[in-house]
């Protein structure tokens, strides 16, 4: 594979001579911006072969480097290995922005090279660079970026090209856009007609004085409609974009991937259907509607440069429209998730009674026991397919908080140590998300330590009451507070919303270090799980998803709480009890309970045995 991504960033390199450029920046995103990309769109992973959903890869004529996040600073390493990639670890304070980094290789490379002995010479093939150029893929940005982009850039005499799109020409085998058939998501369990939910969009619209709204996120645009599709890997999505007027819907989507009844339903709720292709295409100007609903910085530069509004009623308007209704569950999907858990919870329960014995026999490895839980989920009703790749990282691997096991990779599980099991299901009234890490034998004091502290972090949070409307920012130190009493941390976001049917990574909430403004409110969902890693060691997370749900009201306002969602039971041999409080101790007893209560309708004796309820 190295050899292969060494020739695909020489062919670029060409084609960087033959355009006049100095670099080329490949992000991770596709036009509708969503964290999960149609394989189409996924050039960063073409021109890198670095596989992680976070990244951004950079080649120059001389030089080439990908930044992501902590989350995997330990897989990048592995698979940059003997590519032309150096490794940029965010978030650190040695490494340079892009912008910063690109400056300072383009200056350098513009008139310096170096030979294999390292001496300088003149470069030759500066003259063939007619100036000091980057290239993007505008559609693939923000306008917000780009601008950002060209400003940096322009303050070191470096300018920006956004027209161009090298994958097109030099992916040879490259995956054509999607054209997966798309279905109705019954009323029963989308709770509310798109009908209603189209015009609580535009009653949002009248109150912030706008005309209209065009949705490029894809998830939304399912929601709104009642549609799902499997255009993305594990989201249940299609391609496609929304315009929303006063007295029009339009669906930009390619017609093959609609049937007679879904044609029929679009016609039924008003949605008229135009082909899918650069929204700059779809309409001339219309001087009486303004773009709003998403906010300028979530809608690509190509979507931007459409006619469809005049520059001048151009506006952010209400950050996330879409996105925080659909955060909210109704009824119906909090009763869809209930049932779901159920389900997901009977697979995790036969799942782990088999685990043990199974080590304990021999031959298992990570992708063989991610294959049994896949299995076991199948099983269950309404199952329609992952909702997340699984993680299924033993031993060091657990310390690679994205890891996915490959045959290159893959080890076999021993009766010792921990393995981390990350793993979640898309059912038609609900999507699961959940991380249980095991005890497959003798462990380490290290180990126990933190997996206990872990332990305390989550049922911090999980008991935590706190006023309606504040930000996840504000409660997210609550699961850390243990392991910083240890000097220990990890990179990652405590929480982040999960969807109905939808993407298991949905927002705006979240709950992490990082400020992020968007409120916390009842009916939101939104997952618990604080985690530790140790490079070569081990890796502990432990994860349920949670409802936001009410918990009285005082003078001071209202208060909410998290309600576990997850049905699973929690591995109790590694705990430190003598760092338990009896608090703590009192919310795993109830929450095994509960766990108990749930599931054992629809468990085996044999299989009850796995939940370890406290009988006093």
């Amino acid at each position: 594979m190295q050899e292969v991504i060494s020739n695909r960033v020489n062919t670029l390199r060409q084609y960087l001579r033959r355009n006049g450029l100095a670099a080329f920046i490949f992000p991770s995103t596709d036009p509708h911006q969503g964290e999960y990309v149609p394989e189409h769109w996924q050039t960063r992973r073409w021109i890198s072969g670095f596989d992680g959903s976070a990244g951004t890869a950079v080649v120059t004529l001389q030089d080439a480097a990908l930044w992501t996040d902590s989350r995997y600073f330990i897989a990048a390493e592995e698979q940059l290995q003997g590519t032309p990639f150096r490794l940029m670890r965010e978030g650190q304070p040695e490494t340079p922005s892009i912008c910063e980094w690109l400056v300072q290789t383009i200056h350098n490379s513009q008139f310096i090279i170096h030979n294999e002995s390292g001496k300088a010479m003149a470069n030759p093939q500066s003259s063939m660079v007619n100036e000091k150029t980057v290239g993007i893929d505008g559609s693939l940005y923000t306008s917000e970026d780009i601008e950002e982009l060209r400003t940096e850039l322009g303050k070191a005499g470096i300018g920006l090209r956004t027209d161009l799109d090298p994958a097109e020409e030099l992916w040879t085998d490259r995956p054509p856009i999607p054209k997966n058939k798309v279905e109705i998501q019954p009323l029963e369990f989308a709770g509310e007609t798109a009908q209603s939910k189209i015009e609580r969009v535009r009653q949002a619209l009248r109150e912030q004085k706008a005309d209209c709204i065009f949705i490029s996120q894809l998830d939304n645009i399912a929601w709104l409609l009642n549609l799902r599709g499997s255009d993305v890997h594990c989201n249940p999505v299609f391609v496609s974009y929304l315009l929303l007027t006063p007295n029009d819907v339009t669906l930009f989507i390619d017609s093959d991937k609609l049937d007679e009844s879904v044609n029929a339903y679009l016609q039924s709720i008003g949605v008229k259907v135009k082909p899918y292709r650069p929204i700059s295409k779809t309409s001339g100007p219309s001087p009486n509607l303004s773009l709003v609903g998403r906010g300028v910085d979530t809608i690509s530069a190509a979507e931007l440069s459409a006619p469809l509004p005049t520059r001048e009623r151009l506006g952010e308007g209400p950050e996330g429209l879409v996105s925080s209704m659909k955060s909210i569950k109704n009824a119906a999907e909090i009763t869809g998730f209930r049932r779901a858990m159920v389900r997901d919870g009977v697979a995790m329960v036969r799942f782990l009674r088999w685990l043990k014995p199974a080590v304990e026999a021999g031959g298992e490895t990570e992708i063989s026991i991610d294959r049994k839980l896949t299995a076991l989920r199948a099983e269950q009703a309404l199952y329609r397919g992952l909702s997340f790749d699984t993680i299924a990282a033993y031993g060091p691997h657990g310390a690679i908080v994205h890891y996915e096991a490959t045959p290159e990779t893959d080890v076999r599980l021993e009766p010792r140590g921990l393995l981390l099991l990350d793993s979640g299901a898309q059912y038609q009234d609900g999507t699961t998300d959940i991380t249980r890490t095991i005890a497959l034998g003798p462990l380490t004091d290290e180990e126990r330590l933190d997996y206990t502290l872990v332990l305390k972090g989550h049922i911090r949070l999980a008991l935590t009451r706190f006023p309606d409307g504040i930000s996840g920012t504000q409660i997210d130190a609550l699961a850390r507070y243990f392991m910083w009493q240890h000097g220990i941390n990890y990179g990652h976001g405590t929480g982040h919303g999960v969807g109905s049917y939808l993407c298991v990574h949905e927002g705006p909430h979240q709950i992490r270090h990082t400020w992020k403004p968007a409120p916390l409110h009842a009916g939101m969902t939104v997952t618990n799980e604080p985690g530790i890693y140790r490079a070569g060691k081990h890796g502990v997370r432990i994860e349920n998803t949670m409802l936001i749900v009410p918990d009285g009201e005082t003078e001071f306002g209202r208060f909410l709480r998290l309600e576990p969602l997850t049905l699973c039971p929690i591995d109790l041999t590694p705990v430190l009890w003598d760092m338990m409080t009896p608090e703590e101790m009192d919310y795993i007893n109830k929450y095994h309970k509960r766990v108990y209560d749930e599931l054992s309708p629809y468990l085996t004796e044999e299989e009850k045995k796995t939940i370890p309820v406290n009988e006093e």
